[in-house]
């Protein structure tokens, strides 16, 4: 991959983990929630399409070129946010708390791809490789 195309899969990732993580505040308090947790909510097939759609991160950071110990991390993430979050009521509630699209794109920034930091202003949300 080139170096833009790293950049604009890295600010891909980005986007889907705080979309489906933190993308909105309940009202009057400051817990965050995605839609990882609302579509949680749509019972027998609401965690299933949230994994579908988590299950994205894996395959973007497989592109970018992870080892595999890091995409069996990245799984057990989504995993465990899946199966925990299949039970109804503490699962919608872990579903808040647990932000397995975030802890994968944290994985990520330890393997070495992290926020822009020379060369102007960081846009929000666009990554790079450090080599």
């Amino acid at each position: 991959m080139i170096e833009a195309e790293i950049e604009h899969s890295l600010a891909r990732l980005e986007a889907l983990a705080r979309l489906m993580d933190g993308a909105f505040v309940l009202p009057g308090t400051d817990i965050r929630l995605g839609l990882d947790a609302l579509i949680g909510l749509i019972p027998g097939v609401g965690d299933a399409i949230s994994a579908a759609i988590s299950s994205y991160l894996i395959w973007e950071a497989r592109r970018l070129g992870i080892p595999k110990w890091l995409m069996a991390r990245m799984f057990a993430n989504i995993a465990m946010d899946t199966v925990i979050g299949a039970i109804p009521v503490a699962g919608d509630v872990f579903d808040v708390m647990f932000r397995a699209n975030v802890k994968n794109r944290r994985h990520l920034e330890k393997k070495g791809y992290r926020a822009s930091r020379g060369g102007g202003p960081v846009i929000d949300g666009e990554y790079t490789r450090v080599r």
